[in-house]
């Protein structure tokens, strides 16, 4: 068996790729009527994005409630096969997650990386699963637009307005089945996957807090693309590949206005990823047709787009390895009323389609 390795900053370079068994998503309307309309599991029945629930917050806990099941059904496994689980979303103390998976009663670890959660979360559970400590893991996120506006903003109530540099938050959560090869290919388990193919995480390179003095809780984009640009030319230095061994490199949330910040940051290093980059925030939304400004965030903007549209590209072929790198503002409201910065995050994951 082939040994991981510890690569330059913060890499590793699995031995055995950690594969992506199945995924499952599910959205409200608003995201459906965007540019992936659907491809997504399960769209909200009502207008208002309640899930059957009487306040957000329990709305967005029975996003990822739904999240787990679409998954395991689509695995074929059931909830106590699954190790570990790693979840978290961006409201406080991580309540939508700790509410919605308590029913499955499964070991449950807790994460926050503001909207960088799903890379968090996928670079945990892939470690994990990695260096044998399980043999299953899920991992999974959420956000839903009006419990994010009560947390981070204003009541919808209120009306306030937004900057065009703003972006909007994604309701969504996405559920990820990582296994370890030797356990997908016993007998009983071949025949769960989700996917035609055999699609895996390689490696990932876990970022670090980068903060370039935004004050601005709006303007996260610029906030995250320091952050989003350090993950990227560190995974490129520490694998010794060029973006000309990825097919496409997606970010989770920088919107229009981040995107360029990052294309401006990168140039600074002689890396020009605009041939094949792609924003999570950009692919959800139409930013001509509907009213989102600069695009998509919240931590389930880049998990549901992963699930949803970039692992079924790269079970069809269109893409062979690609750079999954979610970003997240690292501030809450006593952060912002202290007048203190907005520094950011970004995780990166290896995603690559195998043959076994």
């Amino acid at each position: 068996m082939a040994e991981n390795k510890a690569l330059g900053k913060s890499s590793i370079s699995f031995g055995e790729p950690v594969l992506i068994m199945g995924s499952g998503s599910i959205v409200g309307q608003m995201e459906n009527e965007g540019p992936l309309a659907g491809c997504f599991d399960k769209v909200s029945d009502d207008k208002n994005d309640m899930f059957g629930e009487d306040s957000w917050e329990k709305a967005e806990s029975a996003l990822q409630k739904e999240a787990i099941a679409i998954t395991l059904e689509k695995t074929g496994l059931d909830a106590n096969e699954v190790r570990y689980l790693f979840a978290g979303d961006l409201l406080g103390q991580t309540i939508a997650s700790s509410f919605g998976v308590l029913d499955y009663n499964i070991p449950f670890m807790g994460l926050y990386g503001a909207c960088s959660t799903c890379g968090e979360a996928l670079c945990a559970g892939a470690m994990t699963v990695a260096a044998g400590y399980a043999d299953t893991v899920m991992c999974l996120t959420s956000s839903h637009f009006a419990s994010a506006q009560k947390e981070f903003r204003y009541p919808l109530e209120y009306g306030g307005q937004r900057p065009l540099y703003a972006s909007w938050t994604v309701t969504g959560s996405a559920g990820f089945l990582l296994q370890s090869q030797a356990i997908s290919q016993s007998a009983n388990k071949a025949a769960k996957n989700n996917y035609s193919c055999k699609i895996a995480i390689t490696g990932v390179t876990v970022g670090k807090i980068e903060d370039f003095g935004i004050k601005d809780s709006f303007n996260m984009g610029c906030a995250m693309a320091p952050a989003a640009a350090w993950t990227i030319s560190t995974n490129l230095k520490d694998f010794g590949r060029t973006t000309d061994d990825y097919d496409a490199i997606f970010t989770g949330d920088l919107g229009s206005v981040g995107s360029d910040a990052l294309y401006t940051l990168l140039d600074e290093q002689k890396i020009d990823i605009r041939s094949k980059h792609y924003d999570c925030g950009m692919l959800i939304y139409d930013l001509n047709s509907q009213d989102v400004h600069a695009g998509g965030s919240g931590c389930g903007c880049s998990a549901v787009v992963l699930s949803a549209h970039i692992l079924h590209k790269i079970e069809q072929g269109e893409w062979r390895r690609i750079l999954f790198v979610p970003t997240g503002a690292l501030l809450n409201k006593t952060s912002f009323n202290e007048g203190q910065n907005v520094p950011g995050i970004a995780h990166g994951v290896v995603i690559e389609k195998i043959e076994m």
